[in-house]
């Protein structure tokens, strides 16, 4: 808990309808966040201002769910984080989202209209409508999360697990580094793509098929090959050098994935070394392994 008189972090969540922002604001509740859903974005500042007047003992945070539904949500939610942010402690946006098929089987399963039905769209077109109107707050959020192909439990885990590199943290540029497997799918929220299948595979060999990335052998056998001397050293320049531009362009964050065909050995051992680049680099970075278990 905070100390008293100390500032309380705030979380904004947003996103797609049906991708899980319910489930995200429950997870706030659970880890000890007062949690609002549904407020007006002009309302925003003023119930923080109040909230920060309380007694900070009783709650870790403020969590506000913020989207589609309200009428104002298109002329009023960015004023509305852009006067947050220049509080003394700014609110870290959190935006989750699925793809357009995940989301219209979630709808079929519940049996509940989504909101932009009502302005006369199809459903599978109220889910482009709504994401393509949700692209500008996308692009600011300081964490993006695709729930595609998660379970309540799985969206609970990654949440609690992403949200520690993102807790007490500055406006700062946040880079989230992300292994995957070619097979599975690009992960939708991917800033920048990189393709390691050309560097040996350790799936072809028996004693190391069963390992990961994260084992030394499969290191070794990936990073300390020919292929991989020569690319890691060249990829660690390019990324140090590149991300101080896109900070300098005001972007909050920079999704980073590495992808070889199954997501467990090559893409893993390359995203740990990347990891370790950048934290020593002094960035505010995070590390997730999408398909490691199903590599």
């Amino acid at each position: 808990m905070p100390h008293p008189g100390e500032k309380l972090p705030v979380v904004v969540i947003s996103g797609l309808s049906g991708s899980g922002k319910s489930t995200a604001l429950n997870v706030f509740e659970d880890l000890g966040y007062f949690c609002v859903d549904g407020l007006p974005a002009s309302l925003m500042a003023k119930l923080v201002s109040l909230f920060q007047g309380q007694d900070a003992n009783r709650y870790r945070g403020l969590a506000l769910g913020m989207d589609m539904r309200q009428a104002d949500f298109d002329s009023d939610w960015e004023p509305a984080l852009q006067e947050l942010r220049k509080a003394e402690n700014p609110p870290q946006v959190v935006f989750v989202e699925a793809d357009t098929k995940e989301i219209m089987r979630r709808y079929a399963t519940t049996r509940r209209p989504h909101p932009f039905e009502s302005e006369g769209y199809g459903l599978g077109e109220a889910v482009e409508e709504e994401r393509r109107r949700m692209a500008p707050l996308r692009e600011t959020a300081d964490m993006v999360m695709d729930t595609t192909g998660f379970s309540i439990h799985d969206l609970r885990r990654q949440l609690q697990d992403k949200w520690k590199f993102l807790e007490g943290k500055g406006p700062a540029m946040k880079v989230h580094i992300m292994s995957f497997g070619f097979k599975y799918g690009i992960p939708t929220e991917s800033d920048l793509v990189f393709d390691l299948r050309f560097l040996p595979n350790p799936y072809f060999d028996a004693a190391l098929k069963p390992l990961s990335g994260q084992d030394k052998s499969i290191v070794e056998y990936v990073l300390d090959s020919e292929e991989g001397r020569f690319f890691l050293p060249r990829l660690e320049t390019f990324l140090t050098e590149l991300i101080p531009l896109y900070t300098r362009e005001g972007r909050y964050r920079l999704t980073i994935s590495l992808g070889c065909t199954g997501g467990r050995h090559r893409s893993v051992a390359t995203a740990e070394a990347i990891f370790d680049t950048l934290r020593r680099a002094g960035y505010t970075v995070s590390l997730e392994h999408r398909h490691i278990e199903k590599g």
